[in-house]
């Protein structure tokens, strides 16, 4: 019985420790984000242009191109006169969106958003200057958007509630 349990030990000992890898396989093994990318499961979002019409439920956001930078809009409803609305600039690198919106008198607020390829994502705490363009109980933050249409043409015809072009020129 002990040679047995000699012999089971270094069995297990064996299967735990580290053996060559398989043939083909990198010893860096790819995150499961670049895995769904190069498969084409997940859009790259560097190889995407943000351009688009992007909605969830009564919340809107668009972003057509300006020069080297975008003209965003975006317009939160949640009904009964409380929401949110801007319109700004943005500028691009990499995933991320530096965002400045501005209010009817001239309120502005500047965050980071997430783009992913498909989604915009606003921080979960977007600056307190924010709130000026927003009305009781309604706030930017984390507003989650998903792409709608890749049209400028659309894009730009998107209005808020005042019936105002959001990312018109």
């Amino acid at each position: 019985m002990r040679g047995g349990a000699a012999l089971a030990v270094a069995l297990l000992l064996a299967a735990c420790s580290g053996s060559d890898p398989q043939p083909g396989a990198s010893p860096h093994t790819p995150s499961l984000e670049s895995a769904a990318i190069e498969r084409g499961i997940v859009r790259d979002p560097r190889a995407s242009d943000v351009t688009g019409l992007y909605a969830r439920d009564t919340d809107r956001l668009c972003v057509v191109p300006d020069g080297t930078a975008y003209r965003v809009g975006a317009f939160v409803d949640y009904g009964d006169k409380v929401s949110c609305t801007g319109r700004g600039t943005a500028a691009r690198s990499g995933s991320t969106l530096a965002i400045e919106l501005k209010g009817k008198g001239g309120e502005a607020c500047s965050f980071d958003a997430k783009f992913d390829g498909d989604r915009i994502t606003f921080p979960a705490n977007v600056p307190d200057a924010c709130a000026k363009l927003c009305g009781p109980r309604a706030s930017f933050a984390a507003l989650e958007v998903e792409r709608l249409s890749e049209s400028a043409a659309e894009a730009e015809a998107l209005r808020s509630a005042e019936g105002v072009r959001l990312c018109g020129s």
